[in-house]
């Protein structure tokens, strides 16, 4: 293993490359259970069937990390693109389960052609400095609001469109409604706290130990544990039976299956989605990919002289593949993780940390029946602290100055207030271009820019 992976070469040993891939595992373990309750709206088995198909891509994603790129770096479904294709491609949209597996597909085939050509730069470079900047923030924004919903903190109001929910125990609110979004709030403030005891998996811990309140407390409120079992297993293959069932292929044997879309919307209706929704997949993993490649690496000290990512492409290959594997499997689309820094604070330079920390992701498969107990207040606190962790880049953003506050204002506000990613861009590269073109600034504006610009703003006047 030493030398396949070069561990003495890169400064490092194989115990710090085992205990640093421990670490990371430990810091997002949790999207194993959020993601799973993320697409528990769908219905009945899809917590356990996208529980495995979660811990199979990352298994999957993570191994080509290790051994493809050698890279001490993780992958798994990625936050905010899991609530997108939930809510808004799937809940929003009208595209079943299936039918939006096959725009991740078409994300990860797009996404190798873009690696392999080189053409993944061109578009890298036509999306302005200030989009790219407030992507990330926007979809913290998003899923922190998808995490308060959940919660039941943020409730629908026939006046305002949203609203607080209602505490006031004077007009009849009962302890059962109340006590779990203080569980929610409890477990939002545990994970700081751990987080500023630099805690390893502070959000892991977070959402267990939220749980544990939660079940303690429960035996303050009446009927709680009242055939609480009932419908629960321990046994871990009914899990993959769900999977199988419900997950696994269908976006072979289902997906192209457009009917149900076709029933009330046109096929250029259909085509356009498909494009714009697959392009802002590809767009926002991107991103994620080549934002968490440079930091990680840069905090490891791992840059090359030139100041470029190890093994780039391949890196990008990796996840470009393993994002194929997850819409195979039945989930999301599949991103390396900002919390593979965590490994690299911990030493870890090499692929034997990530091979290390795609096997606990093979050990957590046959986890689920315990993870599938974590309720969803806990959980909901994840999305909110990782969406809290998300807003950090908005101070990179000149504010100051219009052209790049106000296309970096829309792309942010957009995408929690229509509950859809795509339109956040598409507000974000239009006003950019607008702004850009009346102020006599034309030649600013990338080729691809207008072609990326265009085909939203023919999604907006054609499809919604």
């Amino acid at each position: 293993m030493e030398k396949f992976f070069g561990v003495r070469e890169k400064g490092s040993t194989v115990r710090t490359e085992i205990l640093a891939g421990i670490t990371t595992f430990m810091a997002m373990a949790y999207i194993l259970m959020t993601n799973a309750g993320i697409f528990s709206s769908l219905g009945e088995g899809y917590y356990t069937a996208v529980y495995i198909a979660t811990a199979i891509s990352a298994v999957v994603g993570t191994l080509l990390i290790a051994l493809v790129a050698n890279l001490p770096l993780a992958q798994a479904s990625g936050m905010g693109l899991n609530a997108f294709f939930v809510y808004t491609v799937c809940l929003g949209l009208g595209f079943t389960y299936a039918n939006a597996l096959t725009l991740v597909l078409f994300d990860g085939l797009l996404f190798v052609i873009l690696t392999i050509t080189g053409l993944r730069k061109i578009i890298f470079n036509s999306i302005p400095k200030a989009v790219k900047l407030a992507i990330p923030a926007g979809i913290g924004l998003f899923i922190a609001f998808v995490g308060l919903q959940n919660a039941g903190i943020v409730v629908k109001d026939s006046a305002t469109a949203v609203n607080l929910s209602s505490f006031n125990i004077l007009a009849g609110v009962t302890w059962a409604d109340i006590m779990p979004k203080i569980v929610t709030v409890l477990s939002v403030a545990l994970i700081a706290v751990l987080a500023i005891k630099k805690v390893r998996g502070a959000v892991l811990w977070g959402i267990l130990g939220g749980s544990a309140v939660y079940f303690l407390l429960g035996l303050s409120v009446n009927g709680f544990y009242t055939n609480f079992f009932a419908g629960k297993t321990l046994n871990p293959l009914t899990a993959f039976a769900d999977f199988f069932n419900l997950s696994f292929g269908k976006v072979f044997t289902e997906g192209f299956d457009y009917s149900a879309f076709l029933a009330n919307h046109s096929t250029t209706e259909l085509i356009l989605a498909i494009v714009t929704t697959a392009l802002a997949f590809c767009m926002v993993d991107m991103f994620d990919t080549l934002g968490t490649l440079y930091g990680a690496c840069s905090r490891g000290n791992m840059l090359t002289k030139d100041g470029d990512i190890p093994n780039m492409n391949r890196a990008m290959l990796s996840d470009a593949i393993a994002t194929v594997c997850g819409a195979v499997c039945g989930t999301s689309t599949v991103t390396t993780f900002v919390e593979s820094s965590a490994g690299v604070a911990e030493g870890g330079r090499t692929g034997l940390s990530a091979l290390v920390t795609s096997g606990m992701f093979f050990i957590a498969m046959f986890l689920c029946p315990i993870a599938a107990l974590i309720p969803s207040c806990a959980t909901a606190a994840a999305l909110i602290y990782v969406g809290i962790l998300m807003m950090s880049c908005v101070k990179e953003i000149a504010w100051d100055t219009p052209e790049d506050a106000v296309p970096a204002f829309f792309t942010l506000a957009m995408m929690p207030f229509t509950y859809n990613i795509s339109y956040g861009i598409a507000f974000g590269l239009s006003s950019h271009i607008l702004i850009k073109l009346f102020s006599g600034k034309v030649k600013d504006i990338n080729v691809g820019t207008w072609v990326i610009g265009i085909l939203f703003v023919l999604m907006f006047f054609l499809t919604h």
